[in-house]
């Protein structure tokens, strides 16, 4: 993969537009390491921030917005965050002659990396008024537990009382900042919030959070810890709905959010960005 890919490889910063630039990885290699096949079991999305996003206007006078993308879950591929960003300042150079002008020929291009439809917004900075936010429910950083594993573990999950006759259901925010995994190539740490939210029987709080700090010396993408995290947390504790979002820190311009979901989520262009991003 490493020879495939601009990630862990040096690379001269484009000057000229190039939409070659953009780097599909498949996602079904890493689903059938998850035992995943047909339909899957989760719905979501992979909700990118950009914020070195500049062009030129007809005029030649630099131009800057945010974007957000939105890559559906069931896209045939992921797109790799190194290309993404070189295919973004492919554009610094090129002239559009306005902002949609220039959104659309960012849509068709993911488009057709991702092998779906790619929503895309861009934001113009001026007059941008945005509040960063702390996530909602409960922080699970303030327990006082033992930790001593730092690659994925399931085994760690447990239910909060696993052999009660009768087993009252709950309906649960829970998150953390501790989440720290590691680029499968560059073996970079990749920092997140991890925010976990269910209904069914109660998850021991303790048990999820060494779950999730297990993955401390894991190398994998982004995109394929939250399914890993999804898939285990649905098989250990079996609850009714589940939903995983990690909000990962940015990385060279860009931070990428994947949500995971048993049930689809209405509004991925709102998702929050926290004051960690």
């Amino acid at each position: 993969m490493k020879g495939s890919i601009p990630l862990g490889q040096p690379s001269a910063y484009p000057t000229k537009y190039d939409a070659t630039l953009l780097a599909p990885l498949p996602r079904a290699p890493n689903r059938q390491k998850l035992g995943l096949s047909g339909a899957l079991p989760f719905c979501g999305a992979d909700i990118w921030n950009a914020y070195e996003i500049s062009w030129l206007n007809p005029a030649g006078l630099p131009q800057v917005a945010r974007g957000r993308f939105i890559v559906a879950c069931d896209s045939p591929n992921l797109i790799e965050s190194k290309s993404l960003k070189l295919y973004l300042n492919s554009l610094n150079q090129e002239v559009f002659a306005s902002r949609d002008a220039l959104r659309e020929r960012i849509a068709r291009d993911l488009s057709a990396a991702a092998g779906t439809e790619v929503t895309v917004f861009l934001q113009p900075f001026s007059g941008m008024q945005e509040l960063l936010e702390a996530p909602d429910g409960l922080c699970l950083d303030t327990l006082d537990v033992e930790c001593q594993v730092y690659q994925p573990d399931p085994s760690l999950l447990r239910l909060a009382d696993a052999s009660a006759t009768f087993t009252a259901l709950v309906d649960e925010v829970l998150y953390t900042d501790l989440f720290r995994s590691r680029c499968p190539i560059t073996g970079q740490p990749d920092w997140a919030t991890v925010t976990l939210c269910y209904q069914g029987a109660q998850i021991d709080h303790e048990s999820l959070l060494r779950y999730l700090v297990s993955y401390r010396l894991h190398d994998d993408f982004h995109e394929h810890c939250v399914e890993r995290i999804f898939c285990d947390i649905l098989e250990r504790c079996q609850p009714q709905s589940l939903s995983v979002e990690a909000n990962f820190l940015r990385r060279g311009g860009l931070d990428i959010n994947p949500v995971r979901s048993s049930s689809e989520m209405t509004n991925y262009s709102a998702l929050p960005r926290y004051n960690r991003q």
